[in-house]
């Protein structure tokens, strides 16, 4: 890995810095509170380019290296983790699942309105008995005709008030196990599509999870991703992919939350001095600077790889799984440091919190993390 950011790279995030600076941070609050999709915020994102960073110009994207990707991702959850969580998995499972495994009528025809945040995309794997084991999928698809049936349920799916495009995988041949999962184009509309309920998450509240009931719907048999049977294989890159992008999700959550701790320390006066003066404050802050860094880096490091084309999966899995119990651990210091006003409802402290947890269950649990790595290192 080259250490270090290139002046390329400084300028983008400069300029994610500050756009979400002033486009998502103002309504976090508000977003966390109702807990309804961040719809103008999107729009805006989509107009900045921040909704095709993974898209190619010729499919209407504005694509840039995975360090840059991780970075406006790490900003943007800085300043609100609910618009952070929805770009993220717009850009790295639905537009990028689309345009990385579909056919060139495939990619012309729906990548550029997502590319263009025209619309939101989605990932419908998770099912009611089907989360960290993805390949035990209900849904099915059979085909009749032009068309394939899909009968199933899906649940927890992110951005699924609002998305309009999704992946969505089902079972083609239970006979075969993972190996009868395929992928399919599905647009919010489709005959037989039904959002049956919409999931009150305890953090990053915005990104409006649905779940969702199919009833003999048909799709398209030229909406099929790749071949049939192909579909858990590009699950588990797409997810290796997304994971950068959780795990940058992480870095900005614990970002905030340890830079509001160094400014509250210096301010809040106990026993004639400020806190920040107190050992066991100022050696907190040391850990939890320590690992915001170490989180960083290591999301960089898997950034770096996957721009390499080399392979990824330990390197992704580790970021994520660093990253997210990193917030988690900086975020609970954070409100032991700001006592009792860190414990409020109202306090971006308490909301980075809550935010944080989520990070170590949604594009597979910390348990799955060790899973992928201690797999790569006793293959």
């Amino acid at each position: 890995m080259t250490f270090g950011l290139s002046e390329e790279q400084k300028k983008f995030w400069a300029k994610a810095k500050e756009w979400a600076e002033r486009e998502a941070a103002p309504h976090a609050e508000k977003v966390d509170v109702t807990g309804d999709f961040p719809v103008e915020t999107i729009k805006r994102a989509g107009e900045a380019g921040y909704m095709g960073m993974n898209i190619p110009q010729q499919y209407g994207g504005q694509k840039v290296d995975g360090v840059s990707y991780a970075l406006a991702i790490q900003e943007i959850s800085k300043a609100c983790a609910s618009v952070g969580v929805i770009l993220a998995v717009h850009n790295s499972l639905g537009a990028f699942g689309i345009y990385h495994f579909g056919n060139e009528e495939q990619r012309h025809h729906f990548v550029p309105d997502l590319a263009a945040g025209k619309k939101v995309g989605g990932f419908m794997l998770t099912e009611p008995d089907a989360g960290s084991d993805a390949s035990n999928l209900s849904t099915t698809a059979v085909l009749d005709g032009s068309h394939y049936v899909v009968n199933g349920k899906k649940r927890y799916i992110l951005s699924g008030t609002n998305a309009e495009t999704f992946v969505l995988f089902a079972m083609t041949d239970r006979t075969k196990g993972a190996k009868g999962i395929s992928a399919f184009i599905l647009e919010r509309g489709t005959p037989g599509f039904k959002m049956t309920g919409k999931h009150d998450m305890m953090g990053v509240r915005g990104c409006s999870p649905a779940e969702f009931e199919f009833a003999d719907m048909r799709i398209p048999k030229e909406n099929l991703l790749g071949k049939e049977g192909d579909g858990f294989k590009m699950a588990l890159t797409m997810l290796d992919h997304g994971r950068i992008g959780i795990g940058a999700q992480g870095c900005g959550i614990a970002r905030a939350a340890l830079e509001r701790s160094v400014q509250y320390s210096k301010q809040r006066i106990q026993f004639q001095q400020p806190i920040s003066k107190f050992q066991g404050i100022s050696f907190a802050l040391a850990d939890m600077s320590a690992r915001v860094d170490a989180a960083e880096l290591l999301v960089w490091k898997a950034a770096e790889l996957k721009d390499s084309g080399q392979r990824f999966s330990k390197e992704s899995a580790t970021a994520k799984l660093f990253a997210s119990e990193t917030a988690r651990i900086v975020t609970e210091r954070a409100v032991q440091i700001h006592g009792g006003s860190g414990y409020m409802k109202g306090s971006p402290i308490e909301r980075h919190y809550r935010d944080a947890k989520i990070l170590e269950i949604y594009e597979g649990t910390s348990e799955v993390q060790r899973i992928v790595i201690s797999g790569s290192l006793l293959s």
